[in-house]
């Protein structure tokens, strides 16, 4: 009996293990032998593109996401923008249209669908050869556009990921997200190097058109799906350094917590949706980095409670193992008073840290409820980030 609760322990360590430091050092060791990708230069002729901005409710910043889009170094004649409003309520449809005479188009879905549903809608109305998709909340750089266009000179590549880049806007308690972020887009850029990444950044990232108008059901998230879709039509994925937005980080570890269970449980409906493309005799190289990237990372909130029964179990019958559930229950009781932090006080960097982990593991562990309950999400809830400065 002493060996089960050390083998409830070790799935679930072995799990993460591999998940967030096995598989990345594969990677990285693999990638060393790989030649550099070479730099694309700008096309003859840039291709005509559509930029799309899914809206629900975006009134207080639309204006300044359309202004900052205006912006962006890409021909004008060469570029569409459609805003989709998903059934807003507010005026976030007459602002849109304010800017009609600058070439700034609306598609009004009237019935709220959620996000899929209204890309859905719009993509009959999409122009561009290339679509590249974002959020209202993101501001996307001025030269990010042209670097993700640039990819799509090699006729293997059906999806172009953008960088994000973490900041802090009044959210200092939420710190661990802007270390998260910067660790996931470094295994992105080693898939890359290796032949593609399993899913693009939501925040920004762009699609062939033949990719952008696949119909999706609206609990699935396309910009996991986008990935998949292009793995199935035989073209790569990948992501673009040099195509940087600036992301905000959520208001606060709670919401967080309801970030990552929406975000979690549409991406196990998304995976379902492409699980065929996990057969390693098929697919290779790329079935194992998405069981690797995406299912191996989510059994980690899955099979953790495991190991908490493990930890108990052993504290029964050893000293050592006692010592590790105070180590354990102290790092969950430092994660519970970083949820419970003044928003007005600064909280110290590792209590920051353990509040971000047990935030991940709470939405994570709610996200597995859902699917097990066989509770879909379709209905999109933007995350309501601080406005960023001009």
């Amino acid at each position: 009996m002493t060996s089960i609760p050390f083998l409830l322990i070790a799935v679930p360590v072995a799990i993460c293990a591999w998940a967030y430091a096995g598989y990345p050092a594969l990677l990285w060791v693999a990638s060393r032998l790989r030649p550099a990708p070479r730099t694309q230069g700008d096309p003859p002729e840039w291709p005509f593109i559509s930029i799309t901005i899914p809206a629900y409710n975006e009134g207080l910043r639309i204006r300044a996401t359309i202004e900052s889009l205006l912006e962006i170094d890409y021909p004008a004649d060469r570029r569409q923008i459609v805003i989709v409003s998903d059934g807003s309520t507010d005026d976030t449809d007459r602002i849109v249209g304010a800017y009609a005479d600058r070439g700034v188009e609306l598609c009004r879905v009237e019935r709220r669908g959620g996000k899929t549903v209204a890309e859905n809608a719009a993509a009959p109305m999409l122009r561009g050869d290339i679509v590249v998709n974002s959020d209202a909340s993101i501001r996307i750089q001025s030269h990010a556009v042209k670097a993700l266009v640039r990819t799509f000179q090699d006729p293997t590549i059906g999806v172009a990921s953008g960088r994000d880049v973490s900041v802090g806007q009044g959210t200092e308690g939420n710190r661990g997200e802007s270390g998260y972020v910067g660790y996931e887009m470094w295994v992105r850029d080693l898939e890359t190097r290796l032949g593609g990444i399993v899913g693009a950044s939501g925040c920004l990232y762009a699609a062939r058109i033949q990719i952008q108008r696949t119909e999706l059901s609206g609990d699935i998230a396309r910009d996991f799906a986008s990935a998949l879709i292009a793995r199935r039509l035989g073209l790569r994925a990948v992501s673009v350094a040099d195509a940087t937005c600036v992301v905000v980080r959520t208001p606060s570890l709670r919401a967080e917590t309801q970030r990552k269970a929406r975000t979690m449980a549409r991406g196990l409906q998304t995976l379902c949706y492409g699980a065929s493309l996990m057969n390693p005799f098929r697919y290779g190289a790329f079935a194992i980095a998405l069981t690797s990237h995406k299912l191996a990372r989510w059994l980690v909130y899955l099979t953790a409670p495991l190991a908490g029964v493990g930890v108990v179990w052993l504290a029964t019958e050893s000293r050592a193992g006692l010592v590790l559930l105070i180590v354990a229950a102290t790092g969950v009781a430092a994660g519970v008073r970083a949820l419970r932090w003044p928003a007005e006080r600064r909280m110290p960097l590792a209590l920051a840290v353990a509040g971000f982990a047990l935030a991940s593991f709470l939405g994570g562990l709610r996200a597995w409820l859902f699917a097990a309950r066989r509770k879909r999400l379709p209905m999109w809830e933007p995350t309501r980030r601080a406005a960023l400065p001009d």
